[in-house]
């Protein structure tokens, strides 16, 4: 069964940083691009930057975002945002209605820290992935992707070209997401438990600093301990310093005391190309 079907409704929201009304132009244009696939299009009352949606009133972003699950028409809720402020909202969630609509959420980046919220208090199934990559570089091969995997259910697993750097097979229910976002969670009620998971790990910024003391962090939480199975998207800023042999090497060295197998792909992140992967969902890779 596809997650969308024609003429299904869709909202768009930002959770995180609200996008700045100079985008509109571009949101537009999005629009127009789904609505061609038969899909319409709600907008949030904070999708934009406005005299409500200011970076302090969490408790804002958090009611319209309810007001979208309550909202029993729209069958998925796209985030269109990025940045710092997804966690503000947490403690403004009704998990038991959002459980209850089991509508799909899609984001990444920033919104790491609520899919992997929404695994942790609902168990339900969300999607890590940018609907903005639709009117990027590579508009083109994006929509197509969408369309084959938002609404005509191929299996996001085969859309992804990836490769085993140690090991040859993993299995248990995917986590994570931004590397650096997905901390945020760390020692709250939100965390999920990573005994048996498959983490996912990507970034945009962070040098080899960054990256090593998140890695130590992750250590820390002793999650390297407990997961089945570790799966590296795009590091943007350090693959354009060096290149993805040094983010490989990078991990292999610092994760050398366990023996969990790794899958390194360029189709998860913050690229123009990248696809979508579901948070919460058991899989399977060899």
């Amino acid at each position: 069964m596809s997650i969308l079907n024609k003429n299904d409704t869709i909202a768009l929201i930002s959770c995180s940083n609200a996008l700045d009304i100079s985008m509109k132009k571009n949101i537009d244009k999005l629009i127009t691009i789904l609505k061609s696939l038969n899909l319409n299009v709600i907008t949030s009352n904070a999708l934009f930057k406005n005299k409500y949606n200011s970076t302090e009133n969490g408790k804002f972003r958090a009611n319209e975002l309810m007001n979208l699950y309550n909202n029993k028409d729209i069958k998925a809720i796209f985030d269109l945002s990025g940045g710092d402020l997804c966690n503000e909202i947490l403690d403004f969630l009704d998990y038991n209605v959002i459980l209850k609509s089991n509508t799909p959420f899609i984001g990444y980046s920033d919104l790491t820290v609520i899919l992997n919220a929404l695994y942790t208090k609902t168990n339900l199934i969300n999607f890590n992935y940018q609907l903005r990559n639709l009117i990027r570089e590579n508009s083109l091969e994006q929509i197509h992707y969408f369309r084959n995997v938002f609404l005509e259910n191929t299996n996001m697993l085969e859309e992804l070209n990836y490769k085993f750097i140690k090991g040859k097979s993993m299995e248990g229910v995917l986590i994570g997401g931004n590397i650096r976002c997905f901390l945020k969670l760390a020692g709250t009620e939100y965390m999920p438990d990573f005994k048996d998971k498959i983490l996912f790990l990507e970034a945009l910024s962070g040098d080899v600093n960054k990256i090593s003391t998140f890695i130590a962090q992750y250590k820390q939480l002793r999650a390297f301990s407990d997961i089945k199975g570790l799966i590296l998207g795009k590091f943007t800023e350090l693959e354009e310093t060096y290149n993805e042999s040094f983010v490989i090497d990078l991990f292999l060295e610092k994760l050398q005391e366990y023996d969990f197998p790794i899958i390194k792909t360029s189709n998860l992140g913050h690229s123009a190309n990248s696809k979508a992967i579901c948070i919460g969902e058991k899989i399977i890779l060899s």
